[in-house]
């Protein structure tokens, strides 16, 4: 998966904008006012997503493509490498994954101002 993949599919999801609020090189992407995703457009074979604390730590012990996200909390945010071997639904279900954690740190009032991010689903969750 390349960058504009992944642009395009951040875009796709509910309520999304895109802005480059801290210089001309990183590109994030918000859900409401919140970011989920960013490029790196001097490093454009990375993403970095926001991730639940402890599924960070298992995908960064699977994946050699997942590592902490340089100049992000690591707690909560991994890189990912996008030309290694990560399939693109794999990435694609990362992405989800990061909308959905912002989307539930969102108040109950704020989700229900947009019906569109009632139906999110985080793809990590335990059914």
């Amino acid at each position: 998966m390349d960058i504009e993949l992944v642009r395009d599919y951040c875009l796709s999801l509910p309520h999304t904008t895109e802005a480059f609020p801290f210089d001309e090189e990183n590109l994030v992407f918000r859900v409401v006012d919140k970011i989920f995703a960013c490029i790196d457009l001097a490093r454009p074979t990375l993403v970095t997503l926001k991730c639940e604390p402890a599924l960070a730590l298992e995908l960064r012990e699977r994946h050699s493509e997942i590592e902490g996200a340089w100049h992000w909390n690591k707690r909560h945010w991994n890189q990912v490498r996008l030309d290694g071997g990560l399939a693109d639904a794999f990435v694609r279900r990362l992405v989800d994954h990061s909308y959905a954690r912002v989307v539930a740190g969102m108040t109950r009032k704020r989700r229900a101002e947009m019906p569109a991010l009632a139906d999110v689903a985080d793809p990590f969750a335990e059914a």
